[in-house]
C-alpha cells in the first residue's frame, strides 16, 4: 500500500487546484527547481483518489511518446497507448514535469485536450479519444530556464490556469526539512538560513537556487551523522556550480553558518 505523500501547504494551491478539477479545467504550475510542484501533484492525485501519469520532458520527447505507437509483440503489431492516451481514456491526471523541456510540436499534442473539446486524436489508428470525465492535465516549467529558443507560446499558455510556486517561508520550509530529512526544526532551521542567504546572492552568477529538496538531502546526511559542513558542501554547494570563482563565495557562507 502506498503511503501518503506529506505536502504543506502553502497558500491557496490546493483550494484553487479543486475549483479547477471541478470545472475540469487543466493546470499549469509554474516555479523554481525543487520547490515542491512535483510532491503538490503527488498530493492531490492522492486527495483525489485518481491515478497519477508523470511524464519528465526532455529534448527528445515526441508527440508520440506522450500519445501511443504501433508495437511489434509475439502475436504482430498492437496499438499501446501513451501516458497521455491512457490517462484521457481511463480517467487519472497525466503530469508533464518541465513542459518546455520537450519539443514543440509536442505541445501541439495538448490543445485538444486542454480546451473545451477535451479530445485527442490518434492519427495513426485513425481514433479520437474523447477524455474520461476524471481526466485532467497537468504542465509544469520553470520560468528561469524560458529563454528566445525554449518556452510555452501564448496559444498553449492561456488554455490553461496558471499557479507561480516559489520556494517557502523560512518557518514552513524548516518544518518541511524537519518532517522530511528527520532532523530537529532548530538544525532545518540553520540549513534554511544558509539556503536563504545563498538565494540573496546577487553578485555570483548562479543558474538555480538552492532547492528544498537540496535541503532535505543536506538533513538527510545530517541525520545519519555526516559532519554540517561536509553535508552542506556536498549537498548544498557542489550541485550549484562548477565554477572554482563562485564556489569560493559559497564555502565562506557555509564557514559562516555551520
Amino acid at each position: 500500500m502506498n503511503t501518503c505523500t506529506h505536502y504543506q501547504v502553502q497558500n491557496d494551491e490546493c483550494e484553487i487546484f479543486q475549483y479547477a478539477v471541478q470545472h475540469r479545467l487543466p493546470v499549469l504550475i509554474k516555479g523554481p527547481t525543487g520547490c515542491g510542484k512535483t510532491r503538490f501533484i503527488e498530493h492531490m492525485a492522492q486527495q483525489l483518489g485518481r491515478p497519477l501519469y508523470t511524464v519528465s520532458c526532455h529534448d527528445d520527447l515526441t508527440a508520440a511518446d506522450l500519445l501511443g505507437r504501433h508495437l511489434v509483440g509475439p502475436e504482430g503489431t498492437y496499438w499501446q497507448d501513451g501516458p497521455l492516451t491512457r490517462a484521457a481514456r481511463e480517467g487519472g491526471i497525466c503530469y508533464l514535469d518541465e513542459i518546455i523541456e520537450a519539443r514543440k510540436d509536442t505541445t501541439v499534442a495538448l490543445h485538444s485536450l486542454s480546451d473545451h473539446r477535451r479530445t485527442v486524436h490518434l492519427e495513426r489508428t485513425g481514433e479520437t479519444v474523447i477524455a474520461h470525465d476524471d481526466f485532467m492535465l497537468v504542465i509544469s516549467y520553470n520560468p528561469s530556464y524560458q529563454n528566445m529558443v525554449k518556452g510555452l507560446k501564448p496559444s498553449t499558455r492561456q488554455r490553461f490556469v496558471a499557479m507561480s510556486f516559489d520556494y517557502p517561508e523560512p518557518s514552513v520550509e524548516a518544518s518541511i526539512v524537519s518532517h522530511e530529512a528527520g532532523i530537529d526544526e532548530a538544525t532545518a532551521g540553520q540549513l534554511v538560513k544558509l539556503a536563504t542567504d545563498i538565494r540573496r546572492l546577487t553578485d555570483i552568477d548562479l543558474k538555480a537556487a538552492v532547492s528544498t529538496r537540496l535541503l532535505i538531502y543536506a538533513g538527510k546526511m545530517l541525520s545519519s551523522g555526516c559532519p554540517a559542513r561536509k553535508a552542506c558542501l556536498y549537498c548544498l554547494i557542489e550541485p550549484l556550480t562548477d565554477e572554482p570563482s563562485t564556489l569560493e563565495p559559497l564555502i565562506r557562507l557555509v564557514d559562516a553558518h555551520f
